[in-house]
């Protein structure tokens, strides 16, 4: 039977720990080759307004595909800009095993790769944390950062001043400018829908780690020319050469994939300045399903009521 999970299932499935330790070792078998995979087909519907993402892979663990509309037109109303399907399948037999909400899965797993990446590139003893953005993923960073690292200071800003001021007063940080933000941070997410870049290199502590995972599109970019001269490291070599403004268009050398450093294969650079560059891949989406289906399954008798089979 196959199980159909809305959002309200994969937030109740879903914890930051096992989401964490789950797209590492994903990664880790993606740079190691171990898992089917293609670039993102991203349909442009609209150019700028409306767009749409098919994303298929297979490992041994888990086969699938994520469905995601991407509409920047939608930032400012009750829509969210990325919603999501996912479809998972028995990877042996083929067997389709469920269809669940992609929205939340895309919101915390892009969080979680950062808090991953943070975890191995940035100082162990890293205490300011920079957010420019105030959105949905600035919120799922501060959330999932404080699994791998204890921040203090916390700074963030928008380029609407009142939506940073009011991400500031719910969760104990400071609203101020975007350099003031970024001069002394230890740990930089830029979470933005920006078009050129709101995030100077001049304002980059020595040995800051940047996480960037705005600007989807290969002529947008987040990030100047002198934040890209630092160590660059990726989640997919490819999919950044075909997606992100970011890479494209500084033509920055990438040291490394993510993944390849959580496998052993390249050494952190932690005492570096480092880059953090994340499109997000079907790999990520797939292994935060196969989580949730697990979790879901395993679901006591009078928790199924909320959980539909065909």
């Amino acid at each position: 039977m196959v199980m159909q999970l809305d959002e309200a299932n994969v937030r109740a499935a879903l914890g930051w720990e096992s989401l964490i330790a789950a797209v590492k070792a994903a990664l880790a078998e993606f740079s190691r080759g171990r898992v089917l995979q293609p670039v993102r087909n991203m349909l442009t519907i609209e150019e700028g307004q409306r767009y749409l993402g098919i994303m298929p892979a297979v490992s041994d663990r888990v086969m699938g595909l994520k469905l995601v509309s991407f509409y920047p037109r939608n930032a400012g109303s009750e829509i969210p800009t990325h919603m999501a399907m996912i479809l998972l399948f028995e990877p042996e037999t083929g067997e389709p095993l469920a269809v669940m909400d992609g929205r939340l899965i895309t919101e915390m797993r892009t969080a979680a790769v950062s808090a991953a990446a943070t975890e191995r590139l940035s100082s162990p003893d890293s205490r300011v944390l920079a957010l420019l953005g105030s959105g949905v993923q600035a919120k799922a960073h501060i959330e999932a950062l404080a699994h791998v690292r204890k921040f203090d200071d916390v700074r963030v800003w928008s380029r609407t001043p009142e939506h940073a001021k009011r991400f500031a007063d719910e969760f104990s940080a400071v609203a101020m400018d975007a350099e003031s933000a970024v001069r002394g941070a230890d740990v930089v997410v830029t979470a933005t829908s920006a078009l050129e870049p709101i995030l100077k290199g001049a304002w980059l502590k020595s040995g800051a780690h940047v996480n960037a995972v705005g600007a989807p599109r290969p002529t947008w970019r987040e990030l100047d020319d002198e934040v890209m001269a630092n160590v660059l490291v990726v989640d997919s070599r490819e999919a950044v050469l075909k997606e992100s403004g970011d890479v494209i268009l500084s033509k920055a050398p990438i040291y490394a994939e993510i993944g390849e450093i959580f496998a052993g294969l390249r050494p952190a650079p932690v005492s570096q300045t480092t880059v953090f560059k994340s499109v997000g891949l079907a790999v990520e989406d797939l292994a935060a399903a196969h989580l949730v289906y697990g979790n879901c399954r395993n679901l006591p008798r009078s928790d199924e009521r909320s959980v539909h089979t065909d």
